[in-house]
């Protein structure tokens, strides 16, 4: 256990706030059988969901405007501290190799660098200077898209990139589980999931924990639909670049335009591993430069790429 730094102060009084009160579900939970725990936790964490389901329109309208900063050539980015952070470098990561896209496009941000990712740096949260310093070396700009993630919404941290993000006139998104009231920041939309108080007290890495991960999953996956990186429900930017993605590229080309393993291996090697490239180089008859130069010519969109080739795909 770390030493207690006596000179540490609290900056106010957070006990009104949602996710630091007292769920009465719980007030016994050391004495309940395991058999309860479960279900206890179990029954609560029915809340993310709905807390979810209840930001949709300000979830609608980040994603609305993320998608057009990208398209215009911004980038993504994710800040936060503790749980919050690292939940916005897990999403950050996994975007590359689910939509093959430029690790730079969306980047995850923590307090306390790589080394937060393993060993606690919660200290670092409470410098909102640090928010604005640590966007400033990964090269934020004005066209880019700052989502500030902080479950209780007092994190100077993340407040000091929100305000960072606002000055430079770039977007900014505000993320956490308390009523605007009770956390006011500064920001172009405001997504609250309000989860509720947690079955261990102040223990956002629950209830607020799961609700960010799904919003997170959700405005990630919502953005790439709309660059264009999904046809029908295919993950169609995928690139076949170990023994599992190959197998699900596979799938995708035999049941998007009906060719076998042995052919879909062909058109592989033939478009380099590109599941999108292949998909319109066979449907319509294309070679890969033509392939790639219709596809320029729309965005990346494949969709409206095979309609310009008088082309449909039957099946989606």
């Amino acid at each position: 256990m770390a030493a207690f730094d006596s000179t540490l102060q609290p900056s106010d009084d957070r006990g009104h706030l949602l996710t630091e009160q007292d769920n009465p579900r719980s007030r016994q939970l050391d004495e309940l059988t395991t058999a309860d725990l479960v279900s206890l936790f179990v029954e609560e964490d029915r809340r993310p969901q709905e807390a979810v389901a209840g930001a949709s329109a300000a979830l609608t309208a980040a994603v609305d405007a993320i998608s057009e900063r990208l398209l215009g050539g911004g980038r993504l980015f994710y800040l936060g501290a503790g749980t919050s952070g690292r939940l916005g470098v897990l999403d950050a990561a996994e975007c590359p190799p689910t939509f093959c896209s430029d690790p730079e496009l969306v980047q995850g941000v923590l307090a306390g660098g790589a080394p937060a990712l393993l060993r606690s740096s919660e200290g670092l949260e409470d410098l909102e200077q640090a928010g604005r310093d640590d966007l400033d070396r990964h090269g934020f700009q004005q066209g880019d898209c700052l989502v500030g993630i902080a479950a209780g919404g007092t994190t100077p941290y993340v407040r000091g990139g929100l305000s960072y993000a606002r000055s430079i006139g770039a977007l900014a998104i505000a993320m956490a589980c308390v009523p605007k009231d009770q956390a006011p920041l500064p920001c172009d939309i405001d997504i609250r999931l309000l989860t509720g108080p947690e079955l261990l007290t102040g223990s956002t890495r629950l209830k607020a924990g799961t609700a960010t991960k799904m919003a997170l999953n959700l405005l990630s996956t919502a953005v790439m639909v709309r660059l264009g990186k999904v046809y029908g429900n295919r993950m169609v930017d995928v690139a076949a670049s170990n023994s599992k993605l190959v197998d699900r590229s596979l799938r995708i080309l035999r049941d998007l335009i009906g060719v076998d393993r042995e052919e879909g291996l062909v058109l592989l090697g033939l478009s380099d591993g590109s599941v999108k490239l292949a998909l319109l180089m066979k449907a319509a008859d294309l070679s890969k430069e033509q392939a790639k130069r219709v596809l320029d010519q729309h965005d990346q969109q494949l969709r409206p790429a095979l309609e310009t080739c008088g082309v449909t795909l039957a099946q989606l």
